[in-house]
């Protein structure tokens, strides 16, 4: 119900959906290529001049326009595709607002990246009303797979297999389907155990690796030392174990211990 109070018109606009036309017998107005969502303009004019009560049937579920379905798509794609091979296929799935949703009418939505989002996998895309009653912003799932060549097990594989270029092969995968890097070369994996097991077809990615044992601790290492502007190098005795990517402290010439990230074959970096 409208009471002339123009300050209502977003609650009015909110009870009307997203897909309502034009007037009967005008021509729809052109908008620009963004996705728009087409309000009763003419019946919210006449509440405000009249003071009248409008009624408006809101749809049961709202849903995108195809224009801005076609936005969110090629959002996602340009997005994935500048993170992906260049050989990649990427396909995106848009799916559904959710359905508690009341968003005021909006004559013109623009998608846009949320920050800090990765599009790989389960993302989303944010929308946001720049001209309408009522400003509003909102997200809409999607699913985007990005198709490309990459080192698969030849067939199944318990943890704690040895990988070999006989037990590998080559398909072409989704490799945004699950978190972690994937391999197109069988020497960047030959002699690396797995961490846990793998099926036949499945990828092989640096989450189902086993870290590699770089040094044990009483032995000599490299320590790298940057910070800004420079960068020194000194050895060191390792105090605990180097497992690859894990933190190691060793105990410096000085005295003195730090401890660092483990980068190769006995070697240490420290970042001040």
């Amino acid at each position: 119900m409208f009471d002339g109070d123009p300050e209502n018109i977003s609650g009015i606009s909110k009870g009307f959906g997203m897909h309502f036309g034009p007037r009967a017998g005008r021509p729809a107005p052109k908008v620009p290529a963004m996705l728009h969502i087409r309000p009763y303009w003419f019946l919210l004019s006449a509440a405000v001049l009249t003071g009248l009560p409008v009624r408006a049937q809101a749809p049961a579920a709202q849903s995108l326009d195809p224009a801005v379905i076609a936005q969110v798509q090629q959002l996602a794609q340009l997005a994935a595709a500048a993170a992906a091979p260049k050989s990649a296929r990427v396909d995106v799935q848009v799916g559904q607002l959710a359905p508690q949703l009341k968003l005021a009418a909006c004559r013109q939505i623009q998608p846009y990246l949320p920050q800090g989002l990765h599009m790989w996998g389960r993302s989303r895309i944010g929308l946001k009303c720049v001209d309408g009653l009522a400003k509003w912003n909102v997200s809409v799932p999607v699913q985007v797979k990005v198709y490309a060549k990459a080192l698969v097990a030849q067939g199944p594989l318990v943890t704690g297999s040895l990988l070999t270029q006989e037990n590998l092969a080559t398909a072409e995968i989704d490799i945004a389907a699950e978190p972690g890097a994937v391999f197109t070369d069988a020497e960047d994996l030959a002699g690396r155990s797995l961490s846990r097991s793998l099926e036949a077809g499945q990828a092989v990615r640096s989450t189902s690796l086993a870290k590699r044992r770089w040094f044990e601790a009483g032995d000599t290492v490299q320590v790298k030392v940057s910070g800004d502007g420079y960068a020194i190098a000194a050895d060191g005795q390792a105090l605990s174990v180097g497992l690859e990517g894990s933190d190691a402290r060793v105990r410096m010439e000085s005295g003195r211990t730090v401890t660092g990230r483990v980068v190769g074959e006995r070697r240490v970096e420290v970042v001040l």
